[in-house]
C-alpha cells in the first residue's frame, strides 16, 4: 500500500531532503504533499487523506506544537499519526510533543536509517517489511 505523507518545515531544503530519504528508505511512499507552517497543513489535511504528518516545531504563523493540538482536537486528524522532526533535544519538548499526540520525535541532524525506523514506529510498521 502507497503512503501518503505530509511534510510540514518552513525549510523547502528540509522538506526536498526528508522527502528524498523518504524515496530512498524502502517505504513504500507515493506522494509527499508538503506545508511550511502548521497553518497551510491544516488546510492539506482538510482536502487530502495522508497516512502520516511529519512536522518540525519552530515555524512562522503556527507552529508544530499548535498544530499538533489542532489535530488532536479534530475528530478525524488526531487519527493521523504525527512525527515530528526538530533541532530541540530537550527532554522537555520531547515529552511535550508525545505528550500533545505526537508517535515519534526525531531530532535534526539524523541520519536517513534514524527517520527511516521512526517512521515504521510512527506507523506500526515491522521493521524491513513494507
Amino acid at each position: 500500500m502507497e503512503l501518503q505523507v505530509l511534510i510540514v518545515d518552513d525549510s523547502p531544503a528540509m522538506r526536498a531532503f526528508i522527502r528524498r530519504v523518504l524515496e530512498l528508505s524502502g517505504l513504500d511512499v507515493g506522494r509527499c504533499l508538503q506545508a511550511s507552517n502548521g497553518e497551510e497543513a491544516l488546510h492539506v489535511l482538510n482536502d487530502n487523506r495522508v497516512d502520516a504528518v511529519l512536522t518540525a516545531i519552530n515555524m512562522p504563523q503556527m507552529d508544530g506544537e499548535e498544530l499538533l493540538r489542532r489535530m488532536s482536537g479534530h475528530e478525524v486528524l488526531r487519527l493521523i499519526p504525527v512525527l515530528v522532526v526538530s533541532t530541540d533535544r530537550t527532554e522537555d519538548r520531547i515529552h511535550k510533543m508525545l505528550t500533545l499526540g505526537a508517535k515519534g520525535y526525531v531530532t535534526k541532524p539524523f541520519a536517513p536509517e534514524t527517520l527511516r525506523e521512526e517512521m515504521e514506529h510512527t506507523l506500526g510498521i515491522a521493521h524491513g517489511t513494507k
